[in-house]
């Protein structure tokens, strides 16, 4: 593994700790239970809100920005701006009270934006680094330490918890994050001299996203993907978000339990990314994630019957083996439909689209939560989700490598 590669994923290693203690385990439990009140549901609703608003951002702006930072050459000055706002954003965690509900809202969204933001940017650089017939291991390395970052940080929140220091777990959060990012900004390649305005190259980016978007929605393969892709993210962002709430609000487990439980499944989604590494390029990345999205449909469904946190321990444990599986193959499934020269441009349609998955599935499962009193019945319409996103992928033709000693070359293969 050459330094750049391993840079590349050791920034997945730094930014699991966001997603992790922040946007995953504790700090959603702490905001819409301590920062809000979840009595009756309202930490859920502001807690989808600051989701949903800063993903809608993210979404909106991804497209354009990916353009500028191709045409500018600024993409790791981009992945920089980003990075820095979500780690400066999350250390300001560390003043949050009880009852500022408002502060912490938009603390959040500017955090999460910084982060979701960065990662349009991360990706981009996935088939520079990696060979086309290396891309679905590579990007599941990436995920393998970004699970392992994840566990790590989770145990130093656990530890300051147990100390009665709550408040420090944000300001460590976010020097995890910082200390390593460190290596993908000194190993990764700089960005070129470019001698237009940042206007100009706005305008350029404008217009050439625009026309990058006209060519994947006129590809029946791109569309459909992307279609599949919308849906079935929607669902497992809706799930990562609300997972430790349900957990804490529905099945009254406390936060040290909630951090076992996660630390349970980041192992098994560590273990289930590396086993499902080389699958990913020999099966080909539509049968990975199809597989996956098996998984989680069954998942979900299992869900909404739970009564007992051993049961759930066991349910959400199950889930971890499939959810760095997925991620990971749809990333290297849809890295093998770009054209070179628009990596950022086509990783900002493909963050438009699942940023925008993810300003959907909060808000409803929010919504649904608020009116029934009850957070199983948004738990179950989880479930559809990844229903009709396994069938609209399904006439999705795949996209296989083959390797041999002499040459590689691509085969298209509907299944």
């Amino acid at each position: 593994m050459n330094k750049q590669i391993l840079s590349w994923c050791l920034y997945d290693f730094a930014n699991s700790s966001y997603s992790a203690v922040i946007a995953a385990v504790i700090f959603p439990v702490f905001y819409a239970t301590v920062i809000v009140g979840n009595e009756s549901g309202l930490g859920d609703l502001w807690w989808g809100r600051a989701i949903s608003l800063s993903m809608a951002i993210v979404a909106i702006t991804s497209p354009f920005l990916g353009g500028i930072a191709d045409i500018a050459h600024k993409r790791k000055s981009m992945l920089f701006v980003y990075t820095a706002l979500s780690i400066v954003s999350v250390s300001l965690f560390y003043f949050l009270q009880k009852g500022m509900y408002l502060e912490g809202f938009i603390l959040i969204v500017l955090a999460n934006i910084g982060m979701e933001g960065a990662l349009v940017f991360y990706n981009s650089y996935l088939i520079n680094i990696a060979e086309s017939g290396r891309q679905g291991r590579v990007s599941a390395w990436g995920f393998g330490l970004g699970y392992a970052g994840s566990i790590c940080s989770l145990l130093i929140a656990l530890w300051l918890i147990k100390q009665g220091n709550i408040s420090a777990v944000w300001p460590a959060t976010a020097l995890f994050f910082a200390v390593f990012s460190i290596p993908i900004f000194l190993y990764l390649p700089k960005d070129k001299r470019h001698h237009d305005g940042i206007i100009s190259s706005a305008i350029k980016g404008l217009k050439t996203t625009l026309q990058t978007f006209k060519g994947i929605i006129k590809d029946k393969d791109s569309r459909r993907f992307l279609l599949a892709y919308f849906i079935y993210e929607d669902g497992i962002n809706t799930v990562i978000v609300f997972s430790s709430i349900f957990a804490a609000t529905t099945l009254h487990f406390k936060t040290e339990e909630i951090i076992i439980l996660y630390l349970t499944v980041q192992v098994t989604a560590l273990i289930g990314s590396f086993i499902m590494a080389r699958p990913i390029d020999v099966w080909g990345a539509k049968k990975v994630v199809m597989a996956s999205l098996s998984l989680w449909l069954t998942v979900s469904v299992a869900s909404y019957f739970v009564y007992t946190k051993e049961i759930f321990f066991m349910v959400a444990t199950l889930a971890g083996l499939g959810l760095g599986t997925v991620q990971s193959a749809s990333r290297a499934l849809f890295a093998r439909f770009i054209k070179t020269g628009k990596e950022a441009e086509y990783f900002g349609v493909y963050a438009l689209v699942g940023k925008t998955s993810a300003i959907i599935g909060p808000l409803i499962f929010g919504y649904v939560s608020s009116l029934y009193g009850s957070q199983r019945p948004a738990v179950l319409s989880v479930g559809l989700l990844f229903l009709i996103g396994m069938v609209i992928l399904y006439l999705v033709k795949d996209i296989k490598i083959q390797r041999n000693d002499t040459d590689c070359h691509v085969l298209f293969v509907k299944e």
